[in-house]
């Protein structure tokens, strides 16, 4: 196979830095980005190329940067930025905002229901089958927890403010534990990555995959979700087949 060309993105620790040394080990080339690139020579001395990325710059600086990768090994959309900002604003931070809100009150009388409308939309891959006729594959990784430093205790960003009435909450427990993982985490972020590179690559001779998970506590845990939605379902049956159209 051809060597392909890697842009990986925060390249500086975790799942970043094992993609981009993955890559390179398998003879790959790689464009590796960080805030600091700097803090990558390492992997320019291994025979990256490093480039300085945030990726919360304005579009044109982004473009930018790009272009520069583009220059070094080939070739790499409708919404404008504006417009992808203000469907967020509606569609996402609107809901938020109204939900912290509301919430207030309904701790204090201790009960209530939040409902808004999720999208058929996720669950049918839209992105992937928007660019799937161009022969560009999507992929969507959902790793378990694996020891890639997200838990150090100067990586993590926390809040700054903590409401009490969650702290006994399963949110609450979630949150201690979180806080307990660090360097106990199942995964090993090398086999994680190596795994990766072989989907990506599609070694098994197989389509690239479009939700690999990875991980034994993340089957588990997507499983159950999985058996849960089904289960579900077929209890909501009557209801969800009451809405349509009559003789649609």
């Amino acid at each position: 196979m051809a060597p392909l060309v890697y842009l990986v993105g925060a390249a500086s620790s975790g799942f970043g830095k094992g993609m981009a040394l993955e890559a390179l080990k398998r003879g790959h080339k790689v464009i590796a980005t960080a805030r600091d690139s700097t803090k990558i020579s390492d992997l320019r001395e291994k025979g990256a190329i490093t480039l300085d990325l945030d990726v919360t710059q304005p579009l044109e600086e982004l473009q930018a940067i790009v272009a520069e990768a583009h220059k070094h090994y080939g070739k790499f959309d409708e919404a404008t930025p504006e417009e992808t900002y203000e469907s967020f604003n509606v569609n996402v931070f609107g809901v938020i905002n109204l939900i912290r809100a509301v919430l207030p009150y309904m701790r204090q009388q201790k009960s209530g229901t939040i409902a808004h409308f999720g999208s058929i939309g996720s669950w049918r891959g839209v992105p992937g089958a928007k660019v799937a006729p161009l022969g560009i594959d999507v992929i969507s990784i959902e790793p378990g927890y694996f020891r890639t430093g997200f838990f150090n205790s100067g990586a993590r960003q926390s809040t700054s403010t903590r409401i009490q009435d969650y702290e006994d909450t399963v949110f609450g427990q979630a949150r201690k534990n979180l806080e307990s993982k660090d360097n106990t985490q199942l995964g090993n972020t090398e086999l994680g990555c190596s795994a990766i590179a072989d989907v990506l690559e599609k070694h098994d001779g197989k389509a690239v995959r479009p939700r690999p998970a990875l991980g034994s506590d993340a089957y588990s845990i997507i499983r159950a979700k999985c058996e849960d939605t089904l289960q579900l379902l077929d209890e909501w049956k009557e209801v969800s087949m009451s809405t349509d159209r009559a003789g649609s």
